[in-house]
């Protein structure tokens, strides 16, 4: 369900089929159908058709966009479809719903600017920090309140830009771009970077008890475990981060970028590049940037394999298999993987048994083994990874972590 949910709002349904989406999440379209019934009371295509109408009545009254702009972006095929769709629920064709939004004072903004929601509580602030502490120069930069990067999908690049509104239990997200904006994308990829779906009352219910969890999640209400915009940029900062520090692995990070990134056209706000593509990143010469040769080699073979289509990181298959896959790949261990799927592919039970600093934390100063690790981690199901990002908050815990990724 979760997969399919993931899917769907990168827009798995506007072109595709109930059919094809159940294939990519293993199981049979009637039974995908009889799930989404079952827990959230609508069939997929009615998921999916409500999401593409929400997204659009938000950007016909808070942007100006045109709307057969508007229509693309939220994953209508076509205009008329578009048109029908918001008179059948609104009652009111597009133009009506615009002039009744300037008539109430609601202004819409040059760029497009959009609120996401999310359940509270929301730490924002510890989010924000962890995401500082590992923005990749050059392509992310984060400030007290904000959070800037930029991005490039399918033929539109630009900039996005975050920040808090606490009294609106929402994030403000601001799009500046080139071509045709592929905003529906970029709301999927910004609610997964920051968490925004997830349920606090049932992480709450599920850890709040345990006796070494428990009151670290007191002390961590609103926990979010953050996320990756780009799955591959998140990767290769996990390859990166390998055995060495958070700082160490960001200054590899920035001197990536600076050798295989695109610059942008006009920097500001200190983006400069857009993190490499696979395909740029497999041609790239990385030497002379202080890697090791293994690690070149991890680099440049998980490139070649994202490239290729060998590797694909999206939330298409199960937990169990996103790590099999990644494990195959030269460089990559079960803790890399399981970082990547925790991280970029939003897995929330994914969990690193075999890190040293969860294994010193759950002993209580000295290491357990991996597999009585993972015996006690089995109470922490289906939030293994909300249980680990709790414990990796242990002081000191940085330095003795199997990565600082």
């Amino acid at each position: 369900m979760a997969r399919a949910l993931r899917m769907i709002e990168e827009g798995a349904l506007d072109e595709g089929s109930v059919e094809q989406l159940a294939a990519r999440v293993g199981i049979g379209a009637r039974q995908l159908h009889r799930l989404f019934v079952k827990h959230l009371g609508a069939s997929p295509q009615a998921v999916a058709g409500n999401r593409r109408l929400l997204l659009a009545k938000q950007l016909i009254t808070e942007t100006e966009l045109p709307f057969s702009e508007i229509a693309a972006a939220a994953g209508f095929q076509s205009l008329r479809r578009f048109n029908d769709a918001v008179r059948t629920v609104y009652r009111r064709n597009p133009s009506e719903l615009r002039r009744a939004s300037k008539a109430s004072g609601t202004p819409a903004a040059a760029a497009i600017s959009l609120r996401l929601g999310y359940r509270p509580p929301f730490d924002w602030a510890r989010v924000l920090a962890y995401l500082a502490g590992r923005a990749i120069p050059g392509v992310e930069q984060v400030d007290a309140e904000t959070y800037r990067r930029t991005y490039r999908l399918g033929g539109s690049t630009g900039t996005i830009e975050v920040t808090h509104q606490p009294d609106r239990h929402a994030l403000s997200v601001r799009i500046d771009g080139a071509g045709a904006l592929p905003v529906r994308q970029i709301v999927a990829r910004v609610r997964r970077l920051f968490d925004l779906d997830a349920d606090p009352a049932a992480i709450t219910a599920a850890l709040g008890d345990d006796p070494i969890v428990g009151p670290r999640l007191a002390q961590a209400r609103g926990l979010r475990v953050p996320g990756a915009f780009e799955p591959f940029e998140l990767a290769i900062r996990a390859v990166l981060g390998q055995q060495v520090s958070v700082k160490g692995a960001t200054t590899l990070a920035g001197r990536v970028v600076q050798r295989s990134g695109t610059p942008l056209p006009s920097p500001r706000n200190g983006l400069t590049h857009l993190f490499p593509s696979p395909e740029e990143l497999a041609r790239a010469d990385l030497s002379g940037l202080g890697l090791t040769t293994g690690r070149e080699q991890a680099l440049k073979g998980l490139a070649a394999a994202c490239a290729s289509g060998a590797c694909e990181l999206k939330p298409s298959v199960s937990l169990e298999e996103s790590v099999a896959r990644l494990v195959t790949l030269p460089g990559i261990g079960e803790w890399t993987a399981h970082y990547v799927a925790l991280r970029a592919l939003g897995e929330p039970d994914a969990f690193p048994s075999a890190d040293l600093g969860l294994r010193k934390v759950a002993g209580g100063g000295v290491p357990i083994a991996p597999r009585a690790l993972e015996r006690m981690a089995e109470a922490w199901r289906p939030w293994r990874g909300y249980a680990a990002l709790l414990l990796w908050t242990e002081p000191m815990l940085e330095r003795t972590s199997s990565s600082a990724a």
